[in-house]
């Protein structure tokens, strides 16, 4: 009888630690400073996955292609406040990347995941890991995608990418960075140029992760452009804790990423039993520029996990 009661115990524990299946369709979640929308797509048996896109100020619209995970489990996406479908704002106290956590704290409980996958892309990183520090649990795995864990490595990185352009083309970045004049046409046209090569966006093949931007909340965080940061994450740097990742990682970045390879595999090696994968043919938005080795490897990622058990 003992051993009877001591097994239903245990199959009532289980499952209220087991994920309950996720109802497909669009939503709003309160967190503090308004409302943010999700969209549920997809239901299976297998963990759902939440997306973190990246900015900040973007919107979760051009991680569609990962609507190609949904055939046997949720997939989450997220517009974080004050960008997409979600309430906008104005008050800089809310563009913090502490409130950010909150929120996605919020939207955890809401919508009740127990376990699950988080991904992020980009200031997706930045905010993933820094959600995974403060509230890991429930979280199986993550993915980074083209990460950011150091504004000064990223600097770097900018730096070494600005000397590979044309000489007036970099000359015109170096001068308007010293003078601070972000608004003059040769800054936007450098900036353009920088863009087309290392984020490799698409305007033709619209949306992408630059389209339909919060560009106020990018400015107050981050600053003028890709390779200038003159906002509240300045002094970004999460490098001594990328050790204490305890989950399997995935890390991911395009080969002519601004998110260089070098820099990511370094990133790679700080996390215990990390792997990574170089998108080719591809720059920052890897889910755009070659969407299918980019599924492909997030896919296997899950696979792998999954078969384990």
């Amino acid at each position: 009888m003992k051993k009877l009661f001591t097994y239903f115990f245990l199959l009532v524990l289980a499952g209220c630690t087991s994920q309950k299946a996720l109802t497909p369709g669009e939503g709003y979640i309160n967190v503090k400073g308004g409302k943010v929308w999700y969209n549920i797509v997809g239901q299976g048996k297998k963990p759902p996955i939440l997306l973190l896109h990246g900015g900040p100020g973007s919107n979760s619209n051009y991680l569609s292609p990962f609507t190609a995970l949904s055939k046997d489990r949720s997939v989450i996406f997220l517009d974080q406040l004050g960008s997409g479908n979600s309430d906008k704002i104005s008050d800089t106290s809310l563009m913090r990347i502490e409130n950010y956590v909150d929120e996605l704290i919020q939207v955890q409980k809401k919508l009740k995941l127990k376990k699950y996958y988080l991904y992020g892309h980009s200031w997706g990183t930045m905010l993933g890991i820094d959600y995974y520090l403060k509230h890991p649990k429930g979280i199986k795995a993550i993915i980074f995608n083209s990460p950011l864990f150091s504004t000064d490595c990223w600097m770097k990185d900018a730096d070494t990418l600005i000397s590979t352009l044309p000489s007036n083309i970099e000359a015109a970045i170096r001068t308007n960075e010293k003078n601070k004049t972000y608004n003059t046409l040769s800054y936007q046209n450098a900036v353009s140029l920088y863009y087309k090569k290392f984020l490799r966006t698409q305007p033709d093949t619209a949306p992408t992760p630059y389209s339909y931007f919060a560009e106020d909340i990018y400015e107050y965080m981050w600053g003028p452009s890709e390779f200038t940061c003159t906002g509240n994450l300045k002094n970004y740097n999460r490098l001594a804790d990328l050790h204490t990742i305890k989950v399997p990682t995935l890390l991911i970045c395009g080969e002519h990423d601004e998110a260089r390879p070098t820099t990511v595999r370094y990133y790679q090696s700080l996390i215990p039993n990390a792997q990574f994968i170089e998108i080719k043919n591809s720059g920052h938005s890897t889910m755009r520029d070659n969407p299918k080795d980019n599924i492909i490897a997030v896919e296997q990622f899950l696979s792998g996990l999954e078969n384990d058990h």
